[in-house]
């Protein structure tokens, strides 16, 4: 998939589980595993707008174009 998502690397600079994540933008950490993995056909924008929220970061510090 030509999308990349940093979520992990996010998550380790700020030393925060997949369950707090999880919990704090109001997601299960079963899709929290989804996006992490590069499977969702699709993100929210409240859902987005919580990640860098709680990440304290940009859309485009978690998401990346990689055309290869």
């Amino acid at each position: 998939m030509p999308i990349r998502i940093s979520i992990d690397r996010m998550l380790t600079d700020r030393g925060m589980g997949v369950g707090d994540f999880a919990e704090a933008i109001g997601i299960t950490p079963a899709n929290v595993a989804v996006l992490k993995n590069g499977r969702a056909k699709a993100v929210r924008f409240s859902t987005l707008d919580a990640m860098c929220r709680v990440l304290d970061c940009q859309p485009g510090d978690l998401l990346a174009y990689d055309p290869d």
